[in-house]
């Protein structure tokens, strides 16, 4: 568990270098536009299912590192794989709904900006970390999933510091869906032995697709860092061959 407090506090830090640019751009000129307080602006209801989404985490956690709770309603048995599921598919529907909501009411705010992507990672990686402790998935997979994550980031930040955005690809979301469908998939055969050829099926896919995306968003990168380099190039040619222009008139 340490181990992943650690993880979440390196995804916090990353991802705060790639956005803290395009809020510094856009923040103070958001405000004047719109004339209203940060606090008003922000806390909306597309960022309060962003947090909601946090906050699944830790209790999405405790669930499955316990297996607890295991009631009885109405003599029907819930066992913990049952609210495992559950709050595995309310924290995905509150990802598809905050960003509906935000596009659709006009309301993409810099918080939101911000949290959207440390929820969304810190939701799988709480899970995906926390079955590796179950033994319920093999712990080479999570190192390409989560790795994925570190390369794409890092990515992104370097192309923040050249002044580009790598945005993301339907690959990457593809990526997210089948995230949610492996572990769920995943939680539920802890105690339900038939669906887990099912669950592998989905765990390759992630694998595969993490590492297509992944691949995907290095190809967007070069493209785009090489391009900048080359006309960077072209223009302090330029700039030296004016140099020695105007020094050959000067003499």
């Amino acid at each position: 568990m340490h181990c992943f407090f650690i993880f979440c506090g390196l995804i916090v830090d990353s991802h705060w270098a790639q956005v803290y640019s395009r809020i510094s751009r856009t923040g103070e000129r958001g405000l004047a536009c719109q004339g209203r307080q940060p606090a008003e602006r922000d806390m909306n209801l597309p960022n309060s299912l962003t947090v909601l989404r946090i906050f699944f985490v830790p209790v999405l956690v405790v669930i499955l590192l316990t297996r607890e709770p295991n009631w009885a309603f109405w003599g029907l048995p819930v066992h913990f794989e049952v609210w495992g599921v559950l709050i595995l598919l309310c924290a995905a529907a509150t990802d598809a709904f905050d960003g509906y909501l935000a596009r659709k009411q006009g309301k993409i705010t810099t918080l939101g900006i911000l949290l959207d992507p440390i929820a969304d990672k810190l939701l799988i990686s709480a899970t995906f970390i926390s079955l590796v402790d179950l033994g319920l998935i093999p712990a080479w997979m999570v190192v390409i999933i989560i790795g994925r994550e570190f390369v794409v980031l890092g990515l992104r930040n370097i192309a923040s510091a050249e002044g580009l955005i790598i945005s993301a690809s339907a690959l990457g979301k593809t990526k997210m869906v089948l995230q949610v469908l492996a572990g769920s998939t995943v939680i539920w055969g802890a105690r339900h032995a038939a669906v887990r050829p099912l669950a592998t099926v989905l765990l390759w896919l992630v694998v595969l697709s993490a590492i297509a995306s992944c691949i995907h968003y290095f190809l967007m990168f070069w493209k785009q860092v090489d391009s900048r380099v080359v006309q960077r190039r072209r223009t302090e040619m330029m700039i030296e061959q004016e140099k020695k222009t105007q020094d050959v008139f000067s003499r």
